[in-house]
């Protein structure tokens, strides 16, 4: 439980540390050899997210190119580029890229559309203005609504700041739920009477207290670990954080309770610790896409959505991400709040029944055999 969260919490975000994609690598094959061809080439290699590495002659050698993986895309400008732009033609140009790697297609075909549309207004205004009109008719009437993105609560547009708050909280419920059904299955749990008649009372008393106090035992071992990934390690991987920590603190208690319950019925059921490493290896990806921030929730089939709401990691994603990084209240996630606490009373009443039934069974005076 605790050398496996530090080291998921040193090596899980590496990969991600860069944010965005930067400087994805193309070919430009300019047959027009004109200023507008030119001056589209140094535009689209001056954004952030493409490079032109390459200014290749034709497009059998360019694709020669991308199969040896040097480049990732081919920009292709026609011949009479220039020529129908300023004569206030259409004037097509063509972007072939490897969809294969969709980060990358992604980056270079916003890149190319954003630059190729600059550049075709800045030659519809000059034209018009060669016209006669004024310029700011001429600038109104080619782009008569202006576009402002402003990204909210991730002003980067980084995978970083995407991912790692809902994968941090899938590590949490991992690492735990593996941890205590580990501790479930080793021997040397609680001792129990055996072969002494016990009241009704005292095993659903003791049942209850020992449910209690394995829950608070694995939330004290957890507190610091819970913490340090909800709070500290956004802050040192610069992730966004509008949330208090009161709050944050707050909705992480019922989350780590319904992890612990969820994982002393795991306990029970697989009942060997090697079974419970080999499960819990081979579920660690269905969880991860039905906690619906790699796969959407709404692309899964309803049957899958209400299997996906028994995992604490669903509820706890959805509102950890709204309190931690959105800024939200209590109030404002209160039905992912309220569904933890939900968790913890079903699971935690059944691990009571469990040990109830274990206790009953051992306080049961065995059978006494006759002797001859």
């Amino acid at each position: 439980m605790v050398v496996a969260a530090a080291v998921y919490a040193v090596f899980y975000p590496q990969p991600y540390l860069n944010e965005a994609l930067r400087k994805v690598p193309i070919a430009v094959v300019d047959q027009d050899r004109t200023q507008a061809s030119r001056e589209l080439a140094r535009l689209v290699d001056a954004t952030p997210d493409v490079a032109v590495a390459q200014v290749l002659p034709d497009v059998p050698t360019a694709q020669r190119e991308v199969y040896a993986r040097s480049v990732f895309g081919i920009l292709l400008i026609p011949r009479h580029f220039e020529r129908d732009l300023l004569h206030g033609r259409t004037s097509p140009i063509a972007l072939y890229a490897d969809a294969s790697y969709f980060l990358m297609y992604q980056r270079m075909n916003g890149a190319v559309t954003a630059v190729s549309r600059t550049l075709g207004t800045s030659f519809e205004v000059a034209r018009l203005v060669g016209l006669g009109v004024d310029l700011p008719v001429a600038e109104a009437a080619t782009d008569p609504m202006p576009f402002i993105p402003v990204p909210l609560f991730n002003p980067q547009g980084g995978y970083a700041t995407y991912i790692l708050p809902a994968a941090l909280v899938l590590i949490l419920q991992q690492t735990l739920l593996i941890g205590v059904g580990l501790l479930g299955t080793l021997p040397g749990g609680a001792a129990i009477a055996v072969g002494t008649s016990r009241r009704f009372g005292d095993l659903a008393y003791e049942s209850i207290a020992t449910v209690a106090g394995k829950l608070l035992a694995y939330l004290a071992a957890e507190a610091l670990i819970v913490a340090t990934y909800l709070i500290g390690l956004p802050y040192l991987y610069g992730i966004p954080r509008l949330g208090s920590v009161a709050t944050i603190l707050a909705f992480a208690l019922p989350f780590t309770l319904a992890v612990g319950a969820l994982g002393l019925l795991v306990a029970a059921a697989l009942r060997k610790p090697l079974a419970v490493q080999l499960v819990f290896a081979a579920i660690g990806l269905p969880f991860f896409f039905l906690a619906g921030f790699a796969w959407p929730a709404e692309a899964m089939p309803l049957a899958v959505r209400w299997v996906a709401k028994l995992l604490p990691s669903t509820l706890a994603i959805d509102g950890l991400v709204d309190v931690a990084q959105l800024g939200a209240s209590l109030s404002d996630v209160r039905g992912e709040f309220l569904g933890l606490w939900l968790l913890v009373a079903v699971y935690a009443s059944i691990a009571v029944v469990i040990e109830f039934n274990n206790r009953r069974r051992a306080s049961t005076p065995a059978p006494v055999r006759g002797t001859s």
